[in-house]
């Protein structure tokens, strides 16, 4: 996301300074759609608004998840699962 700064940094080079895009872009590290995008809007601050919140993938097996965790927190070290392990146990039980 930009910040203001960035895009008044943006809009000093291209047209006080009469940067190239491309000039602007290797300075301030930002792509050269990001320059167009500052330079032909008026916009001050640009962003993205989600319209809904998406649901973790891992959500389905989350209870089975953190009791796989608790349990295994009170095994000894040894015998505790790797995260291979737990994971082609999620994949076991669907």
């Amino acid at each position: 996301m930009l910040v203001v700064e960035t895009i008044a940094k943006i809009r000093l080079a291209y047209f006080i300074q009469r940067k190239s895009i491309k000039q602007i872009c290797r300075e301030l590290r930002v792509s050269r759609n990001t320059v167009r995008k500052v330079v032909r809007s008026g916009a001050t601050e640009f962003s993205y608004d989600r319209t809904s919140q998406p649901r973790p993938k891992i959500d389905p097996w989350r209870s089975d998840l953190d009791e796989m965790l608790a349990e295994n927190d009170r095994q000894p070290k040894r015998q505790r699962l790797t995260l291979v392990r737990i994971c082609e146990e999620l994949r076991n039980r669907g």
